[in-house]
């Protein structure tokens, strides 16, 4: 299920947030629920924040001996043009 962001659609207003939707808060929902539209807590109207989406960096090409590790296959191509297994 992924992360949802949610924050009070008046998070400077003193008295009409409360002190978790005036600083945003996370949600775990499935896919296929509406978003909220109401704080679980103060029931004040909050709005779906767009997110950074964390996706992972490669720096280096992986060698031969971490893709192992990682459970890959490798293979290397001979003059014949068959791959052998390493």
């Amino acid at each position: 299920m992924p992360l949802y962001e949610y924050l009070s659609e008046s998070p400077g207003v003193e008295g009409e947030s409360c002190r978790v939707c005036s600083k945003g808060f996370e949600l775990r929902r499935p896919v296929d629920r509406a978003p909220l539209e109401q704080c679980p807590l103060c029931k004040n109207p909050v709005k779906k924040v767009i997110s950074r989406v964390n996706s992972p960096t490669i720096t280096k090409p992986m060698s031969k001996i971490d893709a192992k590790k990682a459970g890959f296959t490798v293979l290397e191509k001979r003059i014949d043009g068959n791959y052998e297994k390493l």
